[in-house]
């Protein structure tokens, strides 16, 4: 079982994207529009290098083509002194009553540390990409079991009372790259607004690694399945799988995706964006610099 690569789909910016679009399209998600084409929603940047959430819409198959993407962002950056007043990161989108919800991570400038995160919440229609923030705070932030930033968030919708959420969380925050530990934690809701966060980690750093981040996470069977992105202090980002019964316990498998040496990846391959369409299942995924190069498909088979 592998992943097959069907090239890159899309090189930011779009022709008269927005300036808040204008390089980037870091965090592709896919949202089905019917047939074979898909919403995707990814994070571009400014001038200033802060992030804005825009889209496109892609036709998938053997031959991926982008027929539309629009110029304007979906949801740009918060007002002055809010959480996401440096930019907001694409995150996931969930079919819901009453609107599809967008959950993203929104960060600030931070002084003694680069960033903190926390995770906020806009509602609209995906199909049409228009979204509005519930509010102009986080529904998580930074507590007492995830003290340093929160990041990277993916919901699942199980039930009308039963929803999962798998998201990044910062372990400790170090003087050097190398102190830094970033894990991928669960946490479940009632309603995808307050949520209960389990206390241990569902994936951690393994080996030489620093950092698991980005987790995209599909039903499975009568479990779950995960990928996500992996790095070491000097190595560059690969996608890794992991398998699970309840959600929380989680097994590393084959499955993952290592980079190309050569091309439009530039020698990396992060932040995977998993869906199901047409009885298959696709990848979306960014190469190295953090989704400077655009986006790619790939296919998975086996």
């Amino acid at each position: 079982m592998a992943w097959r690569r069907l090239g890159r789909v899309f090189a930011p910016p779009a022709p008269g994207a927005d300036p808040a679009l204008a390089t980037h399209a870091a965090l592709p998600v896919a949202h089905p529009l019917g047939g074979d084409l898909v919403r995707v929603f990814y994070s571009g940047r400014d001038a200033a290098n802060r992030s804005a959430i825009g889209s496109l819409v892609l036709r998938v198959g053997e031959a991926p083509r982008v027929e539309d993407a629009p110029p304007l962002p979906v949801l740009g950056p918060g007002g002055i002194g809010a959480f996401d007043d440096a930019g907001c990161g694409m995150g996931c989108v969930v079919p819901a009553p009453g609107g599809d919800r967008l959950y993203y991570m929104g960060w600030n400038v931070g002084g003694a540390v680069p960033w903190r995160n926390a995770i906020g919440l806009a509602v609209g229609d995906a199909a049409a990409g228009r979204f509005e923030r519930i509010s102009a705070g986080p529904v998580m932030d930074r507590d007492i079991t995830d003290p340093y930033s929160l990041s990277y968030p993916w919901v699942l919708r199980m039930a009308p009372d039963d929803w999962r959420m798998w998201y990044g969380t910062h372990l400790a925050w170090g003087a050097e790259k190398a102190d830094m530990n970033h894990a991928i934690r669960a946490a479940r809701s009632a309603d995808g607004i307050a949520w209960q966060r389990e206390a241990t980690v569902c994936i951690p750093p393994q080996g030489a690694e620093i950092a698991t981040v980005r987790p995209s996470v599909l039903r499975d069977g009568d479990g779950f399945a995960m990928w996500f992105a992996a790095r070491t202090e000097s190595g560059p980002y690969g996608i890794g799988r992991a398998v699970s019964a309840d959600g929380q316990c989680w097994r590393r498998l084959p499955g993952g995706i290592t980079a190309a040496p050569d091309g439009w990846e530039g020698g990396a391959v992060t932040y995977p964006g998993v869906f199901e369409l047409l009885g298959r299942r696709w990848l979306l995924f960014n190469g190295a610099g953090y989704g400077r190069s655009g986006i790619g498909l790939a296919v998975w088979e086996g």
